[in-house]
């Protein structure tokens, strides 16, 4: 059976506001083996953000064990986990996050440039990733001239630039209407089968977790698998 490709173990998070502690997580334990697409779905503020922070090393866990693609990043040192979140996990986020004077091509080249990617290899993976994502036709355009899902797409372009084995979605329709939202889901689909990436979405969107191979529920600190909806 081979490794799987995130494994949280007895995962605990406190927040200290002051004298008041708001525990985030309380244990979580669960793992998703690759190639799998896994949402995780709980009401706001429950700890989503916190838990996908914590797999991509965004942040530091008060107790318990993450590893990614078999490494426990629990005790890297910053620059091995800077090369993690590089070259091994893509990121998304609620906002898109896109450099409003770069086109969406030039922003999906900007981590391809950080990792010194040569200039004829930059612009096929572009041409790939903006025709994975349907916006093949608005590569010059910039952020401002371009709708919310459309910015969106870009924005899982550029993380998918570096070909990272794991993505990391939290709340990636958060912003966008019910429609637009709901093309977001399938496109997550075709990433995994066209990229082989494994992705981890947060969400509490009910209409999307229909899209996921299975749903793992965050309450009270603790993870709990809940049957996918149907479709």
């Amino acid at each position: 059976m081979s490794e799987p490709m995130v494994a949280v173990e007895g995962l605990t998070r406190t927040y200290r506001t002051g004298k008041v502690e708001v525990p985030a997580l309380r244990g979580a334990s669960f793992s998703v083996a690759s190639g799998e697409l896994v949402a995780i779905k709980g009401r706001s503020g429950s700890g989503k953000t916190t838990l996908l922070n914590l797999i991509g090393g965004l942040d530091t866990a008060d107790a318990g064990t993450v590893r990614v693609a078999g490494k426990d990043i629990g005790g890297l040192p910053e620059d091995d986990l800077l090369a993690l979140r590089r070259d091994v996990i893509g990121f998304v986020f609620q906002s898109h996050g896109l450099i409003p004077v770069l086109s969406a091509a030039e922003n999906v080249e900007v981590p391809l440039r950080l990792a010194r990617t040569a200039p004829a290899e930059r612009d096929k993976r572009v041409q790939v990733l903006l025709g994975l994502v349907g916006l093949a036709d608005h590569a010059e355009q910039r952020p401002y001239e371009l709708s919310g899902g459309q910015r969106q797409r870009v924005a899982i372009a550029r993380a998918l630039a570096n070909r990272p084995r794991l993505l990391l979605a939290d709340e990636p329709t958060g912003q966008l209407d019910s429609e637009t939202a709901a093309a977001i889901m399938p496109l997550l689909r075709a990433v995994v089968a066209s990229e082989g990436v494994t992705v981890l979405v947060a969400t509490h969107d009910q209409a999307l977790l229909g899209e996921a191979d299975r749903v793992l529920h965050l309450e009270d600190g603790a993870i709990t698998e809940t049957p996918v909806p149907a479709a």
